[in-house]
């Protein structure tokens, strides 16, 4: 970035605060009191996906995290931190993972090439590959099979999600948040929703991946011969 780039974001950032505040005179004291967003969006790094932009809402109406290839790994305390902040403490209804379609971190997880400090990152990625290796392989066309683990990886993080703690509890005490899987189109802009169904995956995960004591009926109907 040029010198005379880097100062033009400044000037960009002064006609931005005079155009809100033309608007709504009160637009910034009203974003520092405090946030309510309904949504958590979990999406990749890639400069093409703001969150903001592609949802058509205002700064305040979305908590993001963004990370390669939107993935959700259970050692990601970052990951992990923002997950439970926006649905323990902010009390979001919903949480989206949102790939999108030429996403360069799963090209790359397809390719047979060592990439130094990604190579475990990338792997998350590579696991879903190996879950779904039937189907994939299946593809001919290296585009559309690439189109189709971006969507995979999008299932398999709501999937890691859902198998968290913070938000069993909270779907199970308030009956939020929603986990919900989006695919963005670079080429199109348009959001697609993958209809994940978010019930069906609570109700299987839990059998599982429970973290919550069975009742004692429960219990023991199962310890009956």
């Amino acid at each position: 970035m040029s010198d005379d780039i880097y100062e033009e974001i400044f000037e960009r950032n002064r006609r931005w605060v005079k155009e809100q505040k033309a608007d709504d005179p009160d637009f910034f004291e009203k974003l520092a009191t405090e946030q309510h967003p309904r949504f958590l969006f979990v999406g990749c790094s890639d400069s093409r996906v703001p969150a903001n932009t592609i949802m058509g809402v205002e700064p305040g109406e979305v908590f993001v995290h963004r990370n390669v290839a939107n993935v959700i790994v259970n050692t990601d305390s970052n990951a992990l931190s923002t997950i439970h902040y926006a649905v323990d403490h902010l009390k979001v209804d919903h949480v989206v993972v949102c790939g999108h379609y030429g996403c360069g971190g799963v090209k790359a997880a397809m390719q047979a090439r060592d990439l130094g400090i990604l190579n475990g990152w990338l792997r998350n990625i590579r696991d879903v590959y190996r879950l779904h290796r039937e189907e994939l392989d299946a593809i001919d066309d290296p585009i559309e099979q690439q189109r189709r683990l971006v969507e995979l990886n999008v299932e398999e993080q709501c999937i890691n999600i859902i198998k968290t703690a913070v938000v069993q509890r909270n779907y199970l005490e308030r009956g939020a948040p929603r986990v919900h899987g989006w695919v963005y189109s670079l080429d199109s802009g348009l959001l697609k929703d993958l209809e994940i169904p978010f019930g069906d995956l609570l109700e299987k995960i839990r059998e599982i991946y429970r973290l919550t004591p069975k009742p004692k009926r429960e219990l023991d109907l199962d310890d009956e011969p």
